[in-house]
């Protein structure tokens, strides 16, 4: 088991990150309060609420969805990335480009 209560798990070709209890509290934190967000559209839909209000929240969904992605990518930035750099691991940086562009579709 690892510090978070998550079975440990060696996979061949997949990164893993250890994350601070900090910052593992705070996104769990985050992804829990979007979770909550998911499930009262899911209620507002069952409940036939107008289309606007549903496309009001679904709108903070997203917008909290947005901020996750700003915590977690300055975290991975000023970690990951970093400690790569500084390891002369340079293909970290066109990694992190591929992923930025991603994100900007």
């Amino acid at each position: 088991m690892s510090e978070h209560g998550t079975e440990d798990k060696k996979e061949c070709c997949h990164k893993t990150k250890e994350r601070s209890e900090k910052e593992y509290r705070d996104l769990i934190n985050r992804l829990n309060r979007i979770e909550g967000q998911v499930r009262g559209i899911r209620r507002m839909v069952e409940n036939d609420s107008y289309c606007t209000d549903i496309l009001v929240q679904v709108s903070a969904v997203n917008a909290a969805l947005n901020s996750f992605n700003k915590v977690l990518l300055a975290n991975h930035i000023r970690t990951c990335v970093a400690q790569d750099i500084r390891d002369g691991k340079e293909e970290t940086i066109d990694e992190l480009v591929v992923t930025l562009q991603k994100l900007m579709r």
